[in-house]
């Protein structure tokens, strides 16, 4: 709109947004000496005119727009002109506010946890350090990042991490909890907290393992395999969770896969050491059945032209939510029953009972033992594990078609 066309002042919001630029740059009143002012070349500002104290007239400017929005702007000006009715000097009065405000900045949560982060940033690999800052990102900044950390109360932790509870992300929960309890630590020995408002919280949380491992009984086995057979919504989730049942890896492991750690002619996935969560171990080789195999045809016919099998959504380089099997399983109504971590302890369950040996079984889980017996023993038993997991997703397909293989050792 010209600026000829103005009605009334203040401005309005939608007159604030219409105004087109003159020849000349032109400042129009907005009220009480705040004045809106706009450039040949579209650019908008706002801008307080007042008295200094030796009586002459200046000019304040108080941001560009819609950055400051009218209310803002108004907000400011008010501030500014009883600071210059008290005899202060306006511009030294805005550049002390801007430095308050600053400093309240550097108070909030997000920039602690991110010295935090940077101060133990050596003693993770980078898979561990990826998931750590990916876990602050994606829960915790949206919510606490802004806030002034020494503000935010014990309470308000506690319903945070008890709606992640609510989510079925147990584990996440109490790792995140672990991250943010470590970031207020710095905060205390550094001297600028007295408390740690998570202090104590974990006693009226679940400790997240028992939910995380819940899985069907036996008997409940065959039902579950033909419900994921049939899952109707998803079809790289249905292939993902019967695939987790097929390898017994971690959820984890099986969404954050890249299509470039499988040889099909080995019949071999590659799980590399960085997204094992260790800084020293081995890379973990996981046999492919021909049932898994045809499962990761089926879903390469979907996801192949990306790198990764599961890719996000909104963002392909990234993989799906980290509670994308938990909530198909959540969906076919195996809400506390059944976890995708809970496929490790069934296919445990099973193995061990059909008289499988019990290293096999181990390695195939990624367990070390525990002690010196963990450090030496290097063994993969690859053979034999292949031989175990085709014995294994035979049985599956068994017990989804009704009938049961009984595993003889020879």
């Amino acid at each position: 709109m010209k600026r000829s066309e103005i009605k009334r002042r203040p401005l309005s919001d939608t007159t604030l947004a219409g105004l087109e630029p003159d020849a000349k740059e032109y400042r129009e009143l907005d009220a009480n000496g705040l004045y809106f002012r706009v450039k040949p070349d579209g650019q908008k500002s706002w801008q307080l005119r007042y008295k200094k104290p030796d009586g002459k007239w200046s000019w304040l400017g108080l941001g560009g727009y819609p950055e400051v929005s009218g209310l803002l702007a108004r907000q400011k000006a008010s501030e500014l002109r009883s600071d210059a009715a008290e005899g202060k000097n306006p511009i030294v009065t805005k550049q002390a506010r801007k430095a308050i405000d600053q400093a309240a900045a550097n108070n909030t949560f997000e920039p602690l946890a991110r010295e935090w982060y940077a101060s133990r940033l050596t003693n993770w690999d980078a898979g561990t350090a990826k998931r750590i800052i990916g876990a602050l990102d994606r829960h915790v900044f949206p919510v606490f990042g802004k806030r002034v950390y020494a503000d935010i109360t014990p309470l308000e932790w506690m319903e945070f991490l008890r709606g992640m509870e609510q989510q079925g992300i147990l584990e996440q929960m109490s790792r995140v909890r672990s991250y943010c309890k470590d970031v207020y630590d710095l905060a205390r020995v550094t001297g600028r907290a007295v408390h740690n408002p998570l202090e104590g919280l974990h006693k009226y949380l679940q400790s997240g393992k028992a939910e995380n491992y819940a899985h069907v009984s036996p008997d409940e086995l065959p039902a579950l395999l033909r419900a994921i057979q049939a899952y109707p919504h998803a079809t790289d989730v249905r292939i993902g969770l019967r695939l987790l049942s097929l390898f017994a890896v971690r959820p984890s492991e099986l969404r954050e896969a890249e299509w470039s750690e499988f040889d099909f002619d080995k019949k071999l996935w590659t799980i590399p050491v960085h997204r094992k969560g260790r800084k020293k171990g081995l890379e973990h080789l996981v046999p492919l059945s021909a049932q898994a195999i045809e499962a990761l045809e089926e879903l390469r016919q979907y996801t192949g032209s990306y790198a990764l099998l599961f890719p996000g959504r909104s963002d392909h380089t990234k993989p799906r939510s980290d509670t994308v099997f938990l909530m198909a399983l959540r969906r076919m109504g195996y809400e506390g029953r059944q976890t995708g971590h809970g496929f490790r302890h069934i296919a445990s369950t099973v193995l061990n009972e059909k008289g499988f040996d019990e290293n096999h079984v181990e390695a195939q889980l990624s367990h070390k033992k525990p002690g010196v017996a963990g450090v030496y023993n290097k063994a993969l038993y690859l053979s034999q594990r292949t031989t175990m997991m085709q014995w294994y997703a035979d049985h599956l397909d068994e017990l989804i078609a009704g009938n049961v293989v009984e595993f003889k050792q020879a």
